[in-house]
């Protein structure tokens, strides 16, 4: 009994923190606190996009490496749709534990888990059912063609592991639980550098292992994420009794989630129609560019990490009306942010041909990919503060000023720039489109953002 009273104890404590942590806490700090593990858990979750690659250029075949990056959109859906789920989820539980409705949290956490499973069957279905389509759309041509069919056949056969995967950490994040979520991040990871070599190489499946690593190592990695709900390691836990998910729950996951989805979506499409300019120039820029966008990901993961961080904490704050601390968090986190990435671009300047050459010996690739990156990186000072504010509004509960910052952000500004400038610019000026169109939307975002905390704060 002894025992069972120091357990309660011990996690009564551990929710008080996390509790703290979302609400009290100085901005700077809970940011840092927040943001910090999952920064380091997402930049090992990078070697998910880097991995694959690197053992797929030990190959030497520059056309499974080009097959690996025109496969990628395919992912970028992928976790789209569990962003749905979880990114509205999230926002729902976190407002709920702000009002102190926790009965409604561990309601919507349940219901984000039988959305997941059932959206995952769906989405295997109708992918598989129109693969080659999707294949040709995605640019492959004759060289590329089945390597990329083999990849995004395995990705779409295990929706499921990939996208409860990210699912069931936001929703852990979602609560303050940052370290579990980050478990399963390096689990994942760990899985899938562990998985690679075996396929690919033991096994002799080149591409079709690369894929099927991945798919597995986002298995252990959901399964890791499940484990602290069973073990009641978190502050709210799915329960058989509310299965089946209220309208008004269902309503409110998917009023955030549906604009997070298209979000990621056209981020997608725009991924696709930069591939599709790039094919022009030759199937081995299409494989240098790639290889430039993966290695670019280690610093999207850290800014990534800190909004995904900052967004708990802004709607659980939206929720409690303490709209003092939401501004406060905000400019904590945009002088983070924005001062991290600065230092990895700096170091990306300096070593670009040495980081494109891990992946790969071929001279053309390496130059095309170190050109490539050295603008590519001007991306990161700006970048990040727009993302904190995307993720501020979809905690907030307003997905409608998030989908408002990616509409304009890729429709109004990034597709007719890539269009415009590599017309005018050829591969340069292709390349050039996203540092433009990120300075614009850094400003534009985080001044939204402020206006509409602003206006909160005055009386009705």
């Amino acid at each position: 009994m002894a025992e069972k009273t120091e357990e309660t104890i011990e996690k009564g404590a551990s929710d008080d923190r996390r509790i703290y942590t979302l609400a009290q806490e100085r901005p700077a700090k809970a940011v840092v606190r927040m943001g910090v593990p999952l920064v380091a858990g997402m930049l090992i979750m990078v070697l998910y996009n880097l991995v694959d690659t690197y053992f797929i250029g030990l190959t030497r075949d520059d056309y499974q490496l080009a097959a690996v990056n025109l496969a990628y959109p395919v992912m970028m859906v992928l976790i789209a749709l569990s962003n749905m789920v979880g990114t509205g989820a999230s926002s729902l539980v976190a407002r709920c534990l702000g009002e102190g409705d926790r009965e409604k949290a561990s309601h919507t956490v349940t219901a984000g888990v039988v959305l997941t499973v059932a959206g995952s069957a769906v989405v295997a279905a109708a992918g598989l059912a129109l693969l080659p389509q999707i294949v040709r759309g995605l640019g492959a041509q004759e060289n590329t063609f089945s390597p990329t069919e083999q990849y995004v056949r395995v990705l779409l056969a295990g929706s499921l592991l990939t996208m409860g995967n990210y699912t069931f950490g936001q929703l852990l994040r979602s609560e303050g639980s940052v370290n579990q979520s980050v478990v399963g991040m390096v689990a994942g990871t760990l899985a899938n550098i562990a998985l690679d070599p075996l396929f690919i190489f033991a096994l002799g499946l080149g591409c079709q292992g690369a894929a099927i690593a991945t798919v597995l190592g986002n298995g252990v990695g959901m399964v890791a994420s499940l484990s602290f709900y069973a073990r009641g390691k978190t502050l709210l836990r799915p329960a058989l009794r509310y299965v089946r998910p209220t309208r008004e729950i269902l309503g409110e996951i998917f009023w955030v989630g549906v604009p997070a989805t298209l979000e990621t979506l056209l981020t997608s499409a725009a991924y696709v129609v930069n591939n599709n300019l790039a094919v022009s120039y030759g199937e081995l820029t299409v494989a240098a560019v790639g290889v430039a966008q993966k290695v670019l990901s280690l610093g999207s993961y850290i800014y990534q990490g800190f909004a995904a961080g900052t967004q708990p904490i802004m709607g659980y704050n939206f929720g409690a009306r303490n709209y003092g601390r939401m501004l406060g968090v905000l400019r904590a986190g945009v002088v983070v942010v924005s001062g991290t990435e600065l230092a990895v671009m700096c170091a990306y300047g300096i070593f670009a041909p040495q980081l494109i050459g891990i992946f790969t010996e071929s001279p053309e690739v390496i130059g095309t990919g170190a050109r490539a990156l050295r603008t590519l990186m001007f991306i990161l000072p700006f970048v990040g503060a727009t993302s904190m504010s995307r993720m501020s509004f979809q905690a907030m509960g307003k997905p409608q000023f998030a989908f408002a910052i990616t509409l304009v952000r890729q429709l109004v500004l990034y597709v007719p720039l890539l269009l415009l400038l590599n017309r005018a610019f050829g591969l340069g000026g292709m390349l050039w489109a996203q540092p433009i169109t990120e300075a614009i939307m850094m400003v534009a975002s985080v001044g939204l953002l402020y206006w509409s905390i602003r206006s909160a704060e005055q009386p009705e």
